[in-house]
């Protein structure tokens, strides 16, 4: 194992490769969320467009990384490594020179997103299995140190030559990057006898990842079908918007992937994965606030890129350097938290990051206004990034600890399917909520303003009730201008959009509040001191 050399100390070199491959992850979606605005441009598209293809990224992730862990089982962990590299670089080069939407999503959403199914679970099992005692501990701690370092890094890096370049090199350089983690590879160690003669459990692979899909394809399109009254969709479903019903056809698939693997082990076959490992209270704890710390992480890094650049009329640079107080409080609340995780316990930890959490997004909330308190914005991010990296410190450490060896991998792909899911449905959910408040505020602003006459009172209700985007106000006036409306009813019409896009966000940011205070009801399964892997004594 390299676990320390002979003075003590950790080994450093295969904590590096796999460090860069944690960043590399991590930089990719922080460097989207701050080119959302430019992306709009360069593909003339909107932003529930650029929603869209974010949320598609995290849900080719969720949806297979069970099958990429159960692969890393069965082809050895630093194997799946390599060739989960092998196609994220394909996926980031073609990123880089997309010359449509629809090639951005293929290269971006789909084919990165299946080499990262490969990679992380490996990730995280190669980690436990290089590491052992306190210096797997400091291990996990550095690995979310440097997914704070990714977000610190990505709107900064991203917004800059987004703004001064493009972003297509940022794209560009990931390639480069996993040239060079292919090269450094042979300083992991893999596991030995890490790959097993067992067959792949399709049915299971396709349950699992059908059901998520749908689960995650109903939020996100709930602002576009609405979720009872139909609007803009494609069937309705006994004169209700199908909604509801891609959500529960989803739940249904994935209660019959929990039957489906508890048949399959009865039977003596190797399910996808192990029903034990889901009934484990301290793994399902840690499994449940990776879902809750993402799912707010995503969805608040959603929000507020929208108000600064949107709203504020920032560019992706400015939005970069605003977000720069959360990255670097999560960074260095990620370096320190294992420190004080093995004197306090995770789950105390836990508990202080999920309330400093809530209290750091009802403080954004407050912020949200026509322009923008540097300071309180400022100091509200950085208490957010604290605690977000006290959770990274912990949640990683916390669920491979709870397993043996055996069960890394497999357990490392149950680990990134809730972090991605979170992800995907952060995103989709405060978009959702996000959509539906701009949508309700804008048609109370419009109906009370006596400014505006009943004719285009009415034209603006039947063209919000068929959908609305989030667009600058800029953008709002030179489209009214184009049409009859007269100039004093265009001012009245800009001004209620206006206040609606502010509520709107403030309506998402709550919404976070909220999903984050749920976290608290997972934390009592946590471990108070060093987790116990499954099966062995306490």
């Amino acid at each position: 194992m390299a676990t320390s050399d002979a003075a003590g100390a950790i080994s450093w070199r295969p904590l590096a490769v796999l460090g860069l491959a944690q960043f590399l992850m991590v930089l990719d979606t922080s460097v989207m969320n701050v080119s959302i605005s430019q992306l709009v441009d360069d593909f003339d598209t909107d932003v529930t467009a650029i929603q869209s293809v974010i949320t598609l990224y995290t849900l080719v992730m969720a949806a297979f990384m069970i099958t990429g862990g159960k692969l890393g089982d069965l082809w050895g962990r630093r194997r799946a490594f390599v060739v989960g590299m092998v196609i994220y670089g394909v996926g980031t080069t073609l990123t880089a020179v997309a010359p449509t939407l629809l090639v951005l999503v293929l290269g971006w959403s789909v084919i990165e997103g299946l080499g990262a199914v490969l990679v992380l679970p490996s990730l995280a099992a190669l980690v436990g299995a290089n590491y052992t005692g306190s210096a797997r501990a400091t291990a996990y701690g550095v690995i979310g140190g440097v997914a704070g370092a990714g977000i610190a890094v990505g709107p900064l890096l991203g917004g800059w030559v987004t703004t001064y370049l493009t972003w297509r090199l940022v794209f560009a350089g990931e390639a480069v990057l996993v040239v060079v983690i292919l090269l450094l590879t042979p300083w992991i160690r893999d596991v030995e006898g890490a790959a097993r003669r067992t067959r792949l459990d399709g049915v299971g692979a396709a349950l699992s990842a059908a059901g998520m899909a749908l689960v995650v394809l109903g939020v996100l399109q709930s602002s576009t079908w609405g979720w009872l009254r139909p609007r803009d969709t494609p069937v309705e479903i006994f004169g209700f918007a199908p909604t509801l019903f891609v959500v529960a056809a989803g739940a249904a698939l994935l209660a019959c992937f929990l039957a489906w693997i508890r048949r399959r082990q009865a039977a003596g076959r190797q399910p996808l994965v192990e029903p034990e490992l889901l009934a484990a209270p301290p793994l399902r704890a840690g499994l449940s606030m990776l879902f809750v710390q993402n799912l707010v992480l995503l969805g608040v890094f959603f929000a507020i890129p929208l108000y600064v650049q949107v709203v504020l009329g920032l560019d992706a640079f400015e939005t970069g350097l605003r977000l720069l107080p959360a990255s670097v409080g999560m960074l260095v609340a990620a370096m320190c938290g294992s420190f004080l995780g093995r004197r306090a316990g995770p789950r105390l930890i836990v508990q202080i990051a999920v309330a400093t959490v809530v209290a750091a997004v009802l403080w954004l909330v407050s912020t949200v206004r026509p322009s923008l308190d540097e300071v309180s914005f400022s100091l509200a991010l950085a208490l957010f990034g604290i605690g977000m990296g006290l959770l990274a410190s912990q949640l990683g450490y916390v669920v491979q600890g709870s397993v043996g060896e055996k069960e890394r991998s497999e357990v490392g792909g149950l680990q990134y399917t809730a972090q991605n899911l979170g992800s995907s449905l952060g995103t989709a959910l405060v978009g959702a909520v996000l959509i539906a408040a701009l949508s309700g505020t804008f048609t109370d602003r419009i109906s009370a303003d006596p400014r505006i006459s009943d004719a285009v009172e009415q034209q603006a209700t039947v063209r919000i009730s068929a959908g609305i985007t989030f667009v600058s106000t800029t953008d709002l006036r030179a489209a009214l201008d184009r049409t009859a409306v007269p100039p004093a009813e265009v001012d009245a019409i800009v001004d209620g959009y206006a206040e609606a896009q502010l509520r709107s966000l403030r309506a998402a940011l709550l919404a976070a509040a909220v999903f984050a205070a749920a976290g608290f009801l997972a934390t009592r399964r946590l471990p108070t001191g060093v987790p116990t892997p499954l099966g062995t004594a306490d």
